[in-house]
Formats: structure tokens, sequence, C-alpha cells
């Protein structure tokens, strides 16, 4: 996918997250068909200053349910996501298998 409109690809998909559920930077490449531009859509969820409509960013996180980015944007993560139910202790998601949504699985494009 090397495609200008990369950013506007990892959006729309970030964008079908339930609220209530997270999914990974590797998840959305992998759905995306590029597999290992995990680093790129992490890169691109940094990127949304402007964006409209709006991307759920909260409910991106790494393969191991870990909210990263800075300290600031980490705790409003936090907020963010235990307003839609789901449980962050330290900067992890708990019961991540459980809350995770998997693009591949959950979107027909």
């Amino acid at each position: 996918m090397k495609d200008a409109h990369f950013y506007d690809h990892v959006f729309e998909v970030a964008r079908q997250v339930p609220a209530g559920r997270v999914t990974s930077y590797g998840a959305i490449a992998r759905f995306l068909g590029v597999g290992n531009w995990s680093r790129k859509v992490g890169h691109a969820m940094g990127m949304l200053d402007g964006v409209k409509p709006p991307v759920p960013y909260q409910r991106v996180v790494n393969s191991q349910g870990l909210l990263t980015g800075g300290t600031d944007g980490i705790e409003r993560r936090k907020e963010l996501l235990a307003a839609e139910g789901v449980t962050v202790i330290g900067n992890k998601v708990q019961n991540f298998k459980e809350v995770f949504w998997d693009p591949s699985q959950e979107l027909n494009y």
C-alpha cells in the first residue's frame, strides 16, 4: 500500500473500532495489507490534529495492550478508555484479549 492516502485508510479503520474495544497498530497494518508497517500506523495516529471526522485514537494500542506516547497523551487516553468501560492499569489495557477488536475479522472491505 504505497498510497498517498495511507493515513486516511488508517483513520478510517480506527474509526470503525467500537467503543469499549481496542485494536493494535499491527492489526490495522495487517488489515491494510502492510503487516510490517505498524510503526507507520502509530505515526499516523500521532498526526490527528485537525482530522475530520474525529478518530478515536485512544482505541489503538500496541500489540501487548500498552498505551504508548507522551505522558500527557497516555493519561488522556486512559480517561477516554475508562469512560468507555475499558480498564487500564498502569499503561496496560486489562483483559486485552477480551476487548481486542481485529479489523481483519470484523470488517469486509
